[in-house]
């Protein structure tokens, strides 16, 4: 009986053992979500600032708006790049169970054409592809507007639709996309507007290749997003200090022409 007391104790203080190894492991090690430019490269570009303090991060790339919130929710990841916070907060889920920790950079927002060099030359009744998410969608008309291309009604937002145009003068035609697809789009109508990331993954200058562009005083931060209760994680605050550094600063501008801008 004492010898099956004793073998049950080992094999009890052995499993113990194993699960604090691997918690210490997990503990050590930081999984974040990520779409790939400039999110995964500026997370990739932090990996040994990390290492040096003991912190194994794992970048895993979306190429989505939706699936790194859901994955973050769901414990896969410790933390996504890749939104700003009215996007973030367009989701009641979203809002309920996620928070912004920091602000890393703004992805200035364009509008692009390959049949168009210049915004005066679109015509009448001209098919304009934009983002089909709320916060980008409505940040897209909100750009036509500040360029005195369409009025918007005075109470809609950050959130306006389609709908909410009041005054159309050149009769612009809208269509609605997933933001990934937007560049795709570009043979098929006449102008998207396209969100940073995406239209530097396309190849595109944001600086030289937009008609019209957001200005540097964008409101749609980029920043990391963690559960709530993990902004003060040793680890996200680690990642922070590694982001906002002069070396992250000094490749953004490097390496970005115009279409990542850092806010730190």
């Amino acid at each position: 009986m004492k010898k099956t007391f004793l073998a049950v104790a080992l094999i009890l203080v052995s499993s113990a053992m194993i699960f604090a190894s691997g918690g210490g492991d997990r503990a050590k090690t930081l999984i974040i979500g990520a779409t790939p430019v400039p999110h995964a490269e500026l997370l990739n570009l932090v990996k040994d600032d990390l290492a040096a303090q003991g912190i194994t991060l794992q970048v895993r790339e979306f190429n989505d708006y939706v699936q790194p919130n859901e994955a973050l929710i769901a414990g896969d990841l410790d933390a996504n790049f890749f939104q700003h916070t009215p996007y973030l907060e367009s989701n009641a889920n979203w809002k309920a169970r996620l928070v912004s920790a920091f602000g890393v950079h703004v992805e200035p927002l364009g509008l692009y054409s390959r049949k168009y060099k210049n915004i005066n030359d679109l015509p009448m009744g001209a098919n304009i592809a934009i983002p089909n998410d709320p916060t980008n969608g409505g940040r897209a008309l909100l750009l036509l507007q500040s360029k005195g291309l369409i009025t918007l009604s005075p109470n809609a937002g950050l959130t306006a639709t389609v709908r909410s145009i009041v005054a159309n003068p050149r009769n612009y035609r809208f269509t609605e996309l997933e933001a990934a697809q937007l560049p795709r789009s570009l043979d098929d109508v006449d102008a998207a507007i396209i969100n940073g990331n995406y239209a530097l993954e396309a190849g595109l200058n944001p600086v030289k290749d937009s008609l019209i562009i957001e200005g540097a005083d964008s409101p749609y931060v980029n920043t990391i997003v963690v559960r709530k209760g993990m902004e003060n994680d040793p680890r996200i605050k680690a990642l922070e200090t590694a982001l906002k550094s002069q070396k992250v600063k000094d490749y953004i501008n490097t390496h970005y022409n115009g279409g990542v801008i850092a806010v730190f």
